[in-house]
């Protein structure tokens, strides 16, 4: 089961923290895989890793957030691999502002990156994808995107971008069925993850915040990459529109 073998697959974001973890677990699973990020040298380990463990992987500089950017590293994704099967849209940013003090800058610059990012690379995608009738499209959100999800004070433009993914993936999900890509999200809750580390949540609001959490601890990556390597399979054919939490019960508590 989970058998990627043949399949290429392109991760966002994936120099560290989530986008990492999501690379070399494709990978182990048989994928071909491209790691992407705005800063290519940093990308370079991970692709050594995989290298190193058999597989097959490149490093691609693409900010998510540049139209041409984004065509200029799938480009050379198929020159690479001819073909592209599952896109990780994992990029993003999340920078602590409450909302009386977030400029518009920073407020822009945050639902560019992680909305308007995700659609310039899931469009680019499909257009791949719908060569070969057959595709996965994988964007993560977060378990704080409104409705169903949760509020996170000083997060307001977060919020905004990930419930906005949401909404955009069932969309998708509609008009690219016919082509034979199906469209998924994946909402993780608290996860140890550099940007999460960057915060510098205090350890009173950390503590206050997993008190909420059933598993009453913080997740790991590797729990989030499980989600993926599932939904990027054919074991996964029967799903489309739909947002998985991986949370540890925070939504069910």
């Amino acid at each position: 089961m989970f058998n990627l073998s043949g399949k290429v697959a392109l991760v966002t974001g994936g120099r560290r923290g989530m986008g990492k973890s999501h690379a070399l677990f494709l990978a182990r699973q048989g994928a071909k895989v491209i790691v992407t990020d705005i800063n290519e040298n940093e990308c370079a380990p991970v692709v050594e890793e995989i290298n190193a463990a058999g597989g097959e992987a490149m490093c691609v500089k693409m900010d998510v957030s540049d139209k041409a950017d984004v065509d200029s590293a799938f480009d050379q994704a198929i020159r690479k691999f001819g073909r592209l099967d599952i896109l990780v849209n994992n990029a993003g940013i999340y920078i602590q502002k409450p909302a009386m003090e977030l400029s518009e800058e920073e407020w822009d610059k945050t639902i560019t990156v992680n909305l308007k990012g995700q659609f310039l690379c899931a469009k680019r995608a499909a257009k791949e994808m719908s060569k070969n009738k057959w595709g996965r499209i994988i964007n993560i959100a977060s378990v704080a995107s409104g409705q169903v999800g949760i509020g996170i004070a000083g997060g307001a433009h977060y919020t905004a971008s990930k419930g906005g993914v949401i909404g955009m993936s069932e969309t998708l999900a509609i008009e690219w069925a016919p082509l034979g890509i199906n469209v998924n999200v994946i909402a993780p809750g608290a996860i140890d993850t550099p940007m999460v580390q960057a915060a510098q949540m205090p350890k009173d609001a950390m503590d206050a915040m997993l008190s909420r959490v059933p598993l009453k601890r913080i997740g790991k990556p590797e729990e989030v990459s499980a989600m993926i390597v599932f939904l990027a399979s054919n074991e996964a054919s029967y799903i489309t529109g739909a947002t998985f939490y991986v949370d540890g019960g925070w939504l069910a508590a």
